[in-house]
């Protein structure tokens, strides 16, 4: 469950809440990523320090320790209240830092991949083969050492008329 703003203000000391401040919607948008881990290290020691002194109140309470004060606590749900609203917090800074961090990566990613566009279109070049059958010179004529048989053209003539007088046969029937 979310806590307001003005509970936020009432359980938190000045500095405290200065920094929180910062951490809320419109104000942390307009935050550098220096500035986020800065604060990020700040909600850390913040949180961790109420942990610390929520857990010592409840040794108290149950008297496994002696009290802090003059007089042993008898209820420790402030503390533990200030933890969730540091707790809180770093939920909202971590996640506006990976949310620039994203953003950051996907410039470098569009980047990266304009410019291999460009390299490819640079060194675009078109590969034929060359013609020679070495790198020494162009391809050379070999003749055929076997001999060809060479068709008389009568035969050639020949064969032709028969398949026509063949076909002739067959459409007369």
């Amino acid at each position: 469950m979310s806590i307001p703003i003005s509970a936020e203000k009432r359980m938190l000391t000045a500095t405290e809440f200065e920094v929180v401040e910062q951490t809320h919607y419109p104000a942390i948008m307009a935050l550098p990523k220096e500035d986020l881990s800065n604060i990020l290290k700040l909600l850390r020691d913040y949180r961790n320090k109420a942990r610390d002194r929520s857990r010592q109140q409840r040794r108290e309470m149950r008297g496994k320790s002696p009290p802090r004060a003059a007089v042993a606590v008898g209820d420790n749900s402030g503390t533990e209240r200030k933890g969730e609203i540091f707790a809180s917090a770093l939920k909202r800074v971590n996640r506006e830092l990976s949310r620039i961090k994203k953003q950051e990566s996907q410039k470098i990613q569009g980047a990266h991949a304009r410019r291999a566009l460009e390299l490819k279109r640079r060194y675009r070049v078109r590969h034929h083969p060359s013609t020679t059958r070495n790198a020494n010179g162009p391809m050379t004529v070999i003749e055929n050492p076997n001999a060809t048989v060479t068709v008389d053209p009568r035969e050639i003539g020949r064969m032709s008329q028969f398949i026509k007088v063949a076909q002739a046969r067959r459409d007369s029937r």
